[in-house]
């Protein structure tokens, strides 16, 4: 008789998983686009509104802060939870407070209180997201990690939509303080989930590093295998710029549909299922394509056709008013941008070695978002200076030196490309 193997759903690990997905999306919107469109509502300036995505510099750079986090024993005598629950157990409750603070706020009246609170939040919950990385990697075995990452992944997409556009509607019947107190209530239910979720066995025998060897290990020395490469500038300058484009764009969409009068219900409307339907649509076929392209050309292919898609931005600025554009603009837009994460997220990977997997992938991911949380920060001030219609325009021509440079990478450094492209087949 052979052996049945238990199922996967059956291990509680999964489903904890699942919540900490959920945990780790939740505060995103809270600096990002749910807290840009009630600073919108309080006639803030564009220049102060394009600012706040500088508050996601936190999640750009928590690599300078988790060797602490990884290393050092929780404070509080929270260290006989063991160290990732521990530090779980720290960092949850302070953000759930952050994300309370934050919806007691008046953006209109004192925003300096309501943006260090979001800040706080950014912090607490890239700090958050470092702790349940290590957790993730040490409680599941090499040919779990996939499912434990798509039980992340669906969860996060999830809850997204609940700070979102949830929180974006739910404002409607209760208010902002009202709609943002839910979701800091929802986090405030992260430490349960931690009580339950086991500690990783393996953390009982492990050694502390000393800081400085971690940061070598965690930063100088990915760096200098990726800069010691042919073509590396050139790489590292494509991934800084890739996203250039739809970081300006995408960080003044909450103004700029405030601006041309739609509510938050038409908003939440068109955020809601139909952007999350066109994501994973989206996806799927920029899977496929670098499947049949392979990530380099995929790569390619997939970013003009996000470039293009911000053409819908243009018609939208001429079409005030029209729900029906608004919809074909969020949909368009989150289809185009999930057919090239896919392609852009295998190419990193493609790029990172055997030996700095990890690391590498956190350092490049960390460059990718730079556009977004320096330059895409003054868009703000560029929108207010040329209007909606050019602002768009530049917007869009502003991811075409990303292109011209995956041309180059394609032609010139063949070995590059084809070493992403072998990473994206053995995924």
């Amino acid at each position: 008789m052979s052996e049945t193997r238990p199922s996967l759903f059956a291990d509680r690990r999964i489903w904890v998983m699942a919540a900490y997905g959920f945990f780790s999306g939740l505060p995103l919107p809270l600096s990002g686009f749910t807290f840009r469109l009630w600073l919108s509502e309080g006639h803030l300036s564009l220049g102060l509104i394009g600012l706040t995505a500088n508050i996601g510099l936190a999640y750009s750079l928590k690599f300078l802060w988790s060797p602490v986090l990884d290393q050092a024993a929780p404070p509080w005598g929270l260290q006989l939870l063991g160290r990732r629950r521990g530090w779980l157990m720290a960092v949850q409750p302070i953000m759930a407070g952050a994300a309370a603070l934050l919806a007691l706020s008046h953006p209109d009246s004192a925003p300096a209180l309501a943006l260090g609170a979001a800040a706080l939040v950014a912090f607490l919950s890239a700090s958050q997201d470092i702790v349940i990385d290590a957790w993730r990697i040490e409680s599941f075995p090499q040919r779990q990690q996939g499912a434990a990452m798509a039980a992340y992944v669906w969860a996060y997409r999830i809850a997204l939509l609940v700070s979102g556009a949830g929180a974006i509607k739910a404002a409607d019947l209760v208010g902002w303080h009202g709609a943002l107190l839910g979701v800091a209530a929802l986090l405030a239910l992260a430490p349960a989930v931690t009580l339950f979720a086991p500690e990783p066995a393996q953390l009982q025998d492990a050694r502390p590093v000393a800081f400085g060897a971690r940061l070598r290990r965690a930063v100088v020395e990915p760096l200098r295998d990726i800069l010691s490469r042919r073509g590396a500038v050139t790489i590292l300058a494509f991934v800084a710029l890739f996203k250039l484009g739809e970081a300006m764009a995408g960080v003044m969409t909450a103004p700029f549909y405030t601006h041309l009068g739609f509510n938050r219900a038409a908003i939440a409307l068109a955020n809601f299922v139909p952007s999350l339907g066109a994501t994973f649509a989206g996806t799927a076929l920029g899977g496929l394509l670098v499947a049949r392209l392979g990530a380099g050309r995929a790569l390619l292919l997939t970013g003009w056709v996000q470039t293009a898609a911000m053409g819908m931005y243009l018609w939208l600025a001429v079409s005030a008013g029209n729900l029906h554009v608004l919809v074909a603009t969020v949909v368009t837009e989150a289809f185009a941008e999930g057919m090239a994460d896919a392609a852009f997220i295998t190419f990193l990977s493609g790029l990172c070695s055997p030996a700095f997997t990890a690391t590498q992938y956190a350092l490049l991911s960390s460059l990718a978002a730079v556009g977004l949380r320096t330059i895409g920060g003054l868009s703000g001030f560029l929108a207010a200076a040329v209007g909606w219609t050019a602002f768009y325009a530049i917007a869009m021509f502003a991811a075409v030196p990303a292109m011209l440079l995956m041309i180059r990478i394609l032609h010139r450094y063949r070995p590059a490309a084809a070493g992403a492209a072998a990473g994206a087949a053995a995924a």
